[in-house]
């Protein structure tokens, strides 16, 4: 039984991180679908939605008013969830360049949203973070795909601007370098499996409003490819924003979106019907499932493998291994300086994140949602990375 459990639970975490990769990209240049681009200028409205976002939201409206794409037809938007300082007072303070304000008693951020669109006028909705700051092409490039007309969602590329002397940033990077990558061949080959808050657009008639307890980004962007469209990713539309203010905030944020992650799978699982939606269901259990249930599957090899150490010389090799990265991982959190270093940084972050999946898959089973949240902002420092030098990168 124990070697049942052992080697089914690696197979799948193999499959998950190897296996699954390898047949994106083979499927990606096997057959790859296209689509047409073209420079367009659509009325669209960019969506922000802030709660206490008064040390970001200026720069973020200075940000979006400087992208390249007529002021005319680009509506800014934000939405204020409650905020309770100062937040409201910015955005008035731009409301002679055309930013408008939706003020909001505090419900939390889906209520906050789908009231934002009702309000909203463009063919194109456009949605971002309050502290996420654009590339001033980053629009453009995200409206180019909707000249076909298969298109109906355009996901961005989210990138972490790094600081110095914070533990965990290679493994953060390493991170969202393969999210990135598969994002390239999903959409290559059909659709990117969804879209992330920092940056991406949809066609307004595809909107459909966001239901309680599940990620927005997630449930806004699969209804794409629930109404027979395409999600496509936009690698040049990129966005900038700060890595979260300790690894203790970044737990607390992954356990919160895998949460809601796991809770948006459920309620959009038609998706993973394959005989609906064919190899993209694959794509879904495999990239939003999978991925996030790799905690649980690395538990429980960790609990076979003491079984089996008598059994050979694989076995006892398995738990060494284990033993090794988990070591790192617990030296890298302890010890910052150790933190910093590649070969202690991406063990801390890959048992960061698996952790938080471990957390979320007990939030689901026991029914605990996460509606409402105070964000926890990185303050800016002097030797902060900022989008200037990552777009010279």
């Amino acid at each position: 039984m124990m070697e049942l459990v052992f080697w089914a639970s690696l197979a799948l975490v193999a499959y998950t991180y190897v296996g699954f990769p390898l047949l994106l990209a083979l499927r990606a240049r096997l057959r790859p679908r296209p689509w047409l681009e073209a420079d367009t200028t659509p009325r669209a409205s960019l969506v922000v939605c802030a709660h206490n976002e008064a040390a970001s939201i200026a720069a973020k409206l200075e940000n979006a008013l400087a992208l390249d794409w007529p002021s005319e037809r680009l509506q800014v938007l934000v939405a204020s969830d409650g905020s309770s300082d100062a937040t409201e007072s910015i955005v008035r303070s731009f409301a002679s360049r055309g930013v408008q304000l939706l003020s909001l008693p505090r419900r939390g951020k889906i209520p906050t949203l789908n009231d934002a669109v009702a309000e909203a006028s463009g063919e194109i909705l456009v949605f971002s973070d309050a502290n996420s700051m654009w590339s001033p092409d980053a629009l453009r490039a995200l409206a180019r795909p909707f000249a076909d007309p298969a298109v109906g969602g355009v996901a961005g590329d989210q990138r972490y601007l790094g600081r110095r002397g914070r533990d965990g940033t290679d493994g953060e990077r390493a991170y969202w370098d393969l999210d990135r990558r598969l994002k390239i061949w999903e959409s290559a080959a059909g659709s990117v499996t969804s879209a992330t808050g920092a940056i991406y657009a949809i066609r307004r008639e595809l909107f459909r409003p966001v239901v309680p307890g599940v990620t927005d980004d997630f449930f806004v962007s699969t209804n794409v490819v629930r109404a027979g469209r395409r999600l496509v990713f936009a690698p040049d539309a990129l966005a900038f924003e700060p890595v979260a203010a300790s690894l203790g905030a970044e737990f607390q944020r992954k356990v919160r979106v895998a949460t809601r992650g796991l809770r948006g799978v459920w309620v959009m699982r038609a998706l993973l019907d394959p005989f609906r939606h064919g190899f993209h269901a694959l794509q879904l259990f495999s990239h939003k499932v999978l991925r996030r249930l790799v905690g649980v599957l690395l538990l429980a090899i960790l609990c076979a493998t003491p079984f089996l150490w008598n059994e050979g010389w694989i076995y006892r090799a398995a738990l060494l291994g284990q033993l090794a990265v988990y070591g790192a991982a617990a030296a890298g959190r302890l010890a910052p300086r150790l933190g910093r270093a590649k070969p202690f940084a991406i063990p801390l972050y890959f048992c960061l994140v698996n952790l938080a999946a471990l957390r979320a898959a007990w939030n689901v089973l026991t029914g605990t949602r996460i509606d409402v949240w105070e964000p926890k902002r990185c303050d800016a420092r002097p030797d902060a990375a900022s989008p200037a030098a990552e777009l010279a990168k």
